[in-house]
């Protein structure tokens, strides 16, 4: 939960600075953030992966094998449910929401609206669903702490729309990200084999590597679709290795 409660407590903060402060991040300040939350997210993810993928080289080819079946089922699957579209519905409808805005932020309605918009934009992207998961069988809070930077500054600059009801977003991420970890963490005894939490580090961590493509706009990956590549990855790791 430790990756949560750093999240949430970005919401507050972002939030609440923004209240007091007037000024804005310059745009070449803007650019130079996104830089190093790229670099950062590289670096998350190659670590995360190369950590797991250990072994003499029959052992990460079995791994190789493992983690791009994940992959390629993970995606089929998640195209089947329609993930990523299902997120870029919410996400476009509260992006709608934002920018319709014209009442005062002290309003009761703004206030409203910037809870609800917040909750949906903070909860439905992927790396809510990853970094929970990750912090509850892993322990890893990395991509939630790069989740926290982003949701921080988003903050900042939605209270000067919607007022402090922007602050009021974080009791349902609280509420959504915890309940994923403490899940998570229900099921971690059944994944106590190395091999199966190897897998599924692996495949995050690869994830988390594509997320960098997205801050730094260089391919917009559909990450939503391979979200069922992580519980994919275990159970193939529990059939493919003796």
């Amino acid at each position: 939960m430790i990756g949560t409660f750093v999240n949430v407590g970005a919401i507050l903060v972002g939030g609440t600075i923004g209240l007091l402060v007037s000024k804005e991040l310059s745009s070449k300040a803007q650019i130079r953030l996104k830089m190093l939350l790229g670099v950062f997210i590289i670096y998350a993810g190659l670590s995360t992966t190369f950590q797991a993928m250990h072994g003499p080289f029959l052992h990460g080819l079995k791994q190789l094998v493992v983690i791009g079946l994940a992959l390629v089922f993970g995606n089929l699957i998640g195209r089947g449910l329609r993930l990523q579209k299902g997120v870029n519905f919410l996400g476009r409808w509260a992006r709608v929401r934002f920018q319709a805005s014209t009442t005062s932020p002290d309003s009761p309605n703004r206030i409203s609206e910037g809870f609800v918009t917040c909750t949906l934009l903070f909860c439905v992207g992927p790396m809510a669903i990853l970094g929970s998961l990750q912090d509850g069988l892993t322990g890893k809070i990395d991509t939630l702490v790069l989740k926290s930077v982003l949701d921080g500054l988003a903050s900042l600059a939605f209270v000067r729309t919607f007022g402090w009801g922007v602050l009021l977003s974080a009791i349902p991420v609280l509420a959504y990200q915890g309940s994923i970890t403490l899940g998570a963490q229900a099921i971690q005894p059944f994944l106590a084999n190395v091999e199966m939490m190897s897998a599924v580090n692996a495949t995050g961590g690869l994830l988390v590597l594509c997320i960098s493509m997205l801050v730094l706009d260089v391919r917009k990956v559909p990450i939503a679709n391979y979200l069922p590549s992580l519980p994919l990855a275990a159970l193939l790791a529990k059939f493919i290795w003796p």
